[in-house]
């Protein structure tokens, strides 16, 4: 029998460069404080790399830089996976998100029905902020992101051009989800977003 260790080595070399690895990936292996002991004994043979706490990775690797870390927004699709939380982008990070702001955040704040906490990955940090579960029953991928940004921006300060980009990325989302998010939104932010429902009917 391969130990604990050996058998995650070679699963994490049958993977590709880059790709998060969580305990939770190999519970099939052993006890959790078994793969624990294991995973840590690999970052020390340099097979892999802590990106954050729980969460690993086989870096990439750059000619001109060395190993490439996975970005903050890879880290927090991880963690939402890992723990089985559901979490929206909110503020900056969701109008950057939608193209409407070229600012990467340094700061990611993710609303989230898991516990609240802070994860620093490189120079960056994830915020998960606890909030009520309406906040996070919007469906679809595009819309739950606008109802965010432009709580961002403001009442009475949404630019044309911006009202614009926004109501053209609504008509790509399903108007069965379209639908359903219009009515969780504030009011003010339902006035513009049913405007890509009657526009795509012309």
């Amino acid at each position: 029998m391969e130990s604990v260790e050996k058998q995650i080595e070679k699963s994490i070399k049958s993977k590709p460069r880059g790709v998060l690895i969580l305990p939770d990936d190999y519970l099939s292996y052993g006890s959790s404080d078994a793969i624990r002991k294991a995973l840590d004994r690999l970052e020390d043979k340099k097979c892999l790399m802590r990106v954050a706490q729980g969460i690993y990775v086989r870096p990439k690797i750059s000619k001109l830089i060395g190993s490439l870390i996975p970005t903050a927004e890879e880290v927090a699709e991880a963690i939402a996976k890992r723990d089985r939380i559901r979490t929206i982008p909110t503020g900056s990070y969701a109008l950057n998100a939608l193209g409407l702001s070229t600012q990467v955040p340094m700061n990611i704040v993710l609303l989230t029905d898991g516990s609240p906490r802070e994860i620093k990955v490189g120079k960056r940090k994830i915020k998960f902020k606890k909030t009520t579960p309406k906040n996070l029953l919007a469906k679809g991928k595009i819309s739950r992101l606008v109802i965010q940004a432009l709580k961002e921006i403001g009442n009475g300060k949404v630019s044309e051009v911006e009202e614009k980009k926004i109501i053209d990325l609504l008509r790509k989302e399903d108007e069965k989800d379209l639908r359903h998010d219009i009515l969780l939104a504030p009011v003010w932010i339902q006035k513009i977003m049913k405007q890509a429902l009657n526009e795509g009917k012309n």
